[in-house]
């Protein structure tokens, strides 16, 4: 028989595994997603994107700001699930939750644990020049993405990957995953591992403090930390000529040939020479603008050179 779960998630990666979930038939009892926040213009309340899908589907929603009281546990109890579904919640589990559905707590991890536990493993799997992460299933315990290990999925990481692409490549390998493993879950089938004692790594939410781009490292190791923070934060320079420096966002490059001074505007592409070698500016985002492509920033923004990128 299909499984009874809850269903825990809040941003756009957890919404394939949803979706996934209900159409191999599993029943969704509730889904626990995090309060809608002020956004946009008028800064209305904009429910979370697993709140709206969960509305469009008709499941109960709930949006407690704490699961550590009694009546949180109680609450949750009420719903008599098989197991717990958690992705990207945004909330800590405390062990009274994760022990209630007799069948545990699943949690869908963005890396290749346990490299990259915590809160930002795909940033910061291209941010370090991995060449591969991927997603992981593992039942839940109080530690940091210590669970033992389910099943997992690998994948490469390519230069051109920013991370709204390696996210949106993710997404639904995991909702892929998740639904293997509460198939497997259901029929008393799902093995676990233990997690490796070694390689363990920490994926620290990204601060916008380490955001301005160091144009003395190597070319590779620039394109990674640009691709990395892409779209967001998003990885920052400024642009050096006569006049004021202007400020931008640069959202997509590549490498190229080239070498000279670092953040040293090469040619009249937007090569940028590096501490070794150098990178062509691809796409960027002037401060208040809409992203664009190189040369159309070009065309509005003529570079002399020398210019610089500092």
């Amino acid at each position: 028989m299909p499984l009874r779960l809850i269903f825990m998630g809040t941003p756009d990666f957890a919404v394939p595994t949803l979706l996934e979930l209900v159409a191999h038939g599993h029943e969704i009892a509730a889904v626990y997603t995090r309060a809608a926040k002020p956004a946009g213009r008028g800064m209305k309340l904009q429910p979370t994107p697993v709140e709206q899908q969960a509305r469009r589907l008709g499941i109960p929603v709930l949006t407690p700001s704490t699961l550590k009281t009694p009546e949180a546990l109680d609450e949750f109890r009420a719903h008599s699930a098989d197991a717990a579904v958690v992705v990207a919640y945004g909330m800590i589990l405390p062990q009274a939750i994760l022990d209630s559905p007799p069948l545990g707590c699943f949690n869908l991890h963005a890396s290749l644990l346990p490299r990259w536990r915590g809160a930002a493993p795909i940033n910061r799997a291209i941010m370090a020049g991995d060449a591969e992460t991927g997603v992981m299933v593992m039942k839940m315990d109080v530690g940091l993405d210590t669970g033992d290990v389910a099943m997992a999925e690998r994948l490469t990481i390519t230069d051109k990957m920013t991370a709204a692409d390696l996210h949106d490549a993710l997404a639904p390998l995991g909702a892929y995953l998740m639904v293997r493993a509460m198939g497997a879950l259901e029929r008393g089938k799902l093995q676990l591992t233990k997690q490796s004692e070694h390689g363990v790594t920490y994926a620290a939410k990204i601060d916008k403090a380490e955001a301005r781009i160091d144009w003395n490292k190597p070319a590779h190791a620039v394109l990674r930390h640009i691709h990395g923070l892409s779209p967001f934060p998003g990885a920052w320079c400024e642009i050096v000529t006569d006049g004021e420096p202007a400020r931008v966002k640069i959202l997509r490059c590549e490498l190229a040939k080239g070498a000279g001074a670092p953040g040293a505007v090469q040619d009249d592409r937007l090569a940028i020479a590096c501490g070794e070698g150098a990178i062509r500016i691809i796409e960027l985002q002037r401060a208040g603008k809409a992203p664009m492509k190189a040369a159309d920033f070009l065309r509005g923004t003529p570079l002399k050179l020398p210019a610089r990128l500092a």
